[in-house]
């Protein structure tokens, strides 16, 4: 009998063995790594989900600001009115959103309108499909449905308003508040109401 045959066997067995136990590890380790990037997928999914909706919002925020900042500079640089006509509900002829009405008369030739009808509208700016206009308040009139016009002086001054923006179905809000005097803007997160003055305020 060869000595060598039985040694040889238990080798192999052995072999067979190690080989078994590192195919099984590695599966144990591909699990591992598998519900590891699972977890992480998840984790950054979620997390993009909470970003994302805050980040549309502040985009609308930011524009919605930019055209009440830059119509505010027009009317004082040109000295003529402008006004920001607001839609709560999209039909036909308008999205839902806002515009600027300049004091130009409309068709060009530079000079200013004799009358509303003949004044130029600009382009329309709408709002993303899930932002809306939750109210406005208006020189102390809540407005939320229709339309509503503020108006920007040429002295700098502009109607007393704020503008809520809701974000659905997330329940964001943002106000935007132009103040009266100076037509200066100012921002709060969330929903924003000024209280009127009191008696007490002036003491």
């Amino acid at each position: 009998m060869n000595p060598a045959g039985p040694a040889r066997a238990h080798a192999l067995r052995g072999h067979v063995r190690r080989s078994r136990a590192r195919a099984a590890f590695t599966m144990i380790e591909l699990l591992l790594v598998v519900m590891a990037l699972t977890l992480i997928t998840s984790i950054v999914w979620m997390t993009w989900e909470a970003v994302l909706p805050h980040t549309q919002l502040t985009t609308a925020v930011r524009e919605l600001a930019a055209v009440m900042q830059e119509t505010r500079s027009d009317d004082v640089s040109r000295g003529a009115p402008y006004t920001i006509e607001y839609y709560f509900e999209a039909d036909e002829n308008h999205p839902r959103g806002y515009r600027v009405i300049s004091p130009f008369r409309a068709g060009g030739g530079g000079g200013l309108a004799a009358g509303d009808d003949q004044r130029l509208a600009l382009s329309w700016n709408a709002l993303p499909p899930n932002i809306e206009f939750k109210r406005i308040l208006i020189d102390g009139v809540e407005h939320t449905r229709g339309r509503c016009e503020v108006y920007f002086d040429p002295r700098g001054s502009a109607s007393d308003h704020t503008v809520v923006l809701e974000q659905k179905p997330y329940s964001n809000y943002y106000t935007i508040e132009v103040l009266a005097l100076t037509g200066l803007i100012q921002f709060h997160d969330g929903e924003f109401v000024r209280e009127p003055p009191h008696e007490s305020d002036f003491h």
